[in-house]
């Protein structure tokens, strides 16, 4: 490392990054009846590509688009999609607490909120951004969704209401992501050089768009200095 970064705001994903998201297990959970193992399987890689391009098109409220990628993917592993379904995935994502790794850095880093602002944008309802935020157990200077910018991640206008809402430009801020598709390469393309991913083993490692790569939050303090 040649230097250290010295960002105004420290900025984060939430749900994959910071709290732990088993939404393709619990959706997987749901069809198990009504289905085999290879529909399952067909399912699961589904869902989770459903959910992406459902991410792209207009804003709709997170309840929708999460049903919409689920009767997608019922549709394409030949499952009978009943609506219940998607929603009893939803209605459980409030619950979800932090990867085991988060509590102590993210703590670690708020004493230095000072200096370093900790602020989350997050693929979220308004609904439940709150609720898993305060799980995280550690004060933060701002929690931005989808909801409020009116775009999903990974598309541009999600970061720039973010920017805007911190009246700060692209390269001001450390980004940190478990997920190069929805984050990395937006914050990328828009200018952040201080890109870190939070490799826990979702995706491949994209060197092309982030500038550090970390296995859990403790190195992301390390890598503030904190």
């Amino acid at each position: 490392m040649s230097r250290r970064p010295d960002p105004q705001f420290v900025t984060f994903d939430m749900y994959g990054t910071l709290t732990d998201f088993p939404v393709g297990a619990a959706a997987e959970k749901t069809i198990e009846a009504i289905s085999s193992p290879g529909q399952r399987d067909v399912f699961r890689r589904r869902f989770a590509a459903y959910q992406l391009d459902e991410s792209m098109g207009d804003w709709r409220p997170y309840d929708e688009l999460i049903a919409r990628a689920f009767e997608r993917a019922c549709r394409s592993a030949g499952i009978p999609f009943r609506p219940a379904d998607p929603a009893a995935v939803f209605d459980q994502i409030p619950t979800w607490g932090p990867h085991p790794d988060v509590p102590g850095p993210l703590a670690r880093l708020a004493r230095l909120a000072a200096r370093y602002p900790l602020v989350i944008l997050s693929n979220a309802s308004d609904l439940h951004a709150s609720r898993n935020a305060a799980l995280l157990g550690a004060p933060l200077h701002a929690v931005y969704t989808a909801e409020q910018a009116r775009a999903y991640k990974p598309r541009l206008g999600a970061f720039e209401y973010l920017y805007a809402q911190l009246g700060c430009r692209p390269e001001d801020t450390l980004h940190v992501s478990a997920s190069p598709r929805y984050d990395l390469q937006s914050a990328t393309d828009l200018g952040v050089r201080e890109t870190v991913y939070l490799n826990r083993g979702y995706e491949p490692s994209a060197p092309h768009c982030h500038a550090y790569e970390v296995t859990t939050l403790t190195g992301v303090a390390e890598l503030l200095g904190v």
